[in-house]
């Protein structure tokens, strides 16, 4: 039995991971750990050498040694690509759009529906969309055709007021985690993978695990998609990829595994955490992009990700090495 399955027996299955990752590294350093929300493990408080701090799960930042400025210019997507720029690292570039008009006295011209409209023309009619300030993958797809492009931003706005809009591009995909310049892990990001059962076909199948994902509050990619290969009926065993999202809330996967050119990817990594001014966070990057070996960028750098990853692939030690350096940067372990 692993650590986290004792920790988990008894709890609603909704108890977050972070908090169980917390309770089981507060225990093996000799914290105190206190669950303070009625056994919802919303909120909850760690103990040690004569401090106490509290996290709070959801949307709440499980890395306080990352500063609340420099969390926040993570978590906007078009923030982060202006300082990752800025300091020579490579990224997707793109741009940002408002979906409402409210507060539109209070920003620049050139940013609204009807440019998108018009970037979206420069790049051909095909561009990857996704929520400026989104996580997990919800509403992060590719979208092709003007028709395609009004209903994604229509269905989009009704959860969030603005969008980025990159130009497409295809490449392997890898989640790089930093601590302070050290590097705890490299992952491939694969996408999510649906069994053929012989009678379905990939848009049917698809749609019953999207219907599973949206109990998450992850989004759907099906509507209004006229992808005839979707009708396609996979034989009975055959598996078959669902480009797009590689998020494992929506379905991915990963796997350990290092770039080709490990040594340009962590370089890479590290400083994009760097112009952002984080001390903790998963960088997503490209290699290969569009078949090209040398070519590398950024596609978001995240200032509080899951690492459900680990537990999954059996890694207590790196869970546990990871909380270790949020208690010592709260100064809950004498060092």
């Amino acid at each position: 039995m692993t650590p986290f399955r004792a920790i988990r027996a008894g709890k609603p299955a909704y108890y977050p991971d972070q908090t169980i990752y917390a309770e089981y590294a507060a225990g093996a350093l000799g914290l105190a750990f206190a669950e303070l929300d009625g056994g919802t493990g919303l909120i909850f408080e760690v103990s040690g050498a004569g401090k106490r701090s509290a996290f709070g799960a959801g949307r709440g930042s499980f890395f306080p040694q990352n500063t609340a400025t420099a969390a926040t210019l993570a978590n906007d997507k078009h923030m982060a690509n202006v300082l990752m720029a800025h300091a020579g690292v490579a990224t997707l570039g793109g741009d940002y759009f408002f979906l409402h008009d409210r507060h539109r006295a209070h920003r620049a011209p050139g940013h609204e529906r009807e440019d998108a409209c018009t970037l979206f023309r420069s790049f051909g009619g095909t561009a990857f969309v996704k929520p400026l300030n989104g996580s997990r993958g919800d509403f992060a797809q590719g979208v092709s055709g003007d028709a395609a492009l009004a209903d994604y931003l229509d269905q989009v706005a009704a959860y969030y007021d603005a969008i980025v809009m990159q130009r497409m591009v295809t490449g392997q995909e890898y989640r790089i985690f930093v601590l302070d310049d050290d590097i705890v892990y490299s992952a491939r990001k694969l996408p999510p993978v649906v069994t053929g059962d012989g009678t379905r076909s990939l848009r049917e199948l698809r749609s019953v695990q999207e219907t599973t994902l949206s109990s998450h509050g992850i989004s759907s990619v099906t509507a209004k998609e006229p992808d005839a290969t979707l009708d396609t009926v996979p034989a009975k065993g055959e598996l078959f990829a669902l480009t797009g999202r590689t998020n494992r809330s929506a379905g991915g996967t990963m796997d350990f595994a290092e770039p080709a050119d490990a040594a340009a990817a962590f370089a890479t990594a590290r400083s994009a955490l760097s112009a952002l001014g984080l001390r903790a966070g998963a960088v997503d990057l490209f290699t290969h992009i569009d078949g090209d070996p040398s070519a590398l960028r950024v596609i978001e750098v995240n200032a509080n990700p899951s690492i459900r990853f680990l537990e999954d692939a059996g890694r207590a030690d790196l869970i546990l090495r990871i909380w270790r350096h949020t208690f010592v940067s709260l100064g809950l372990i004498d060092v």
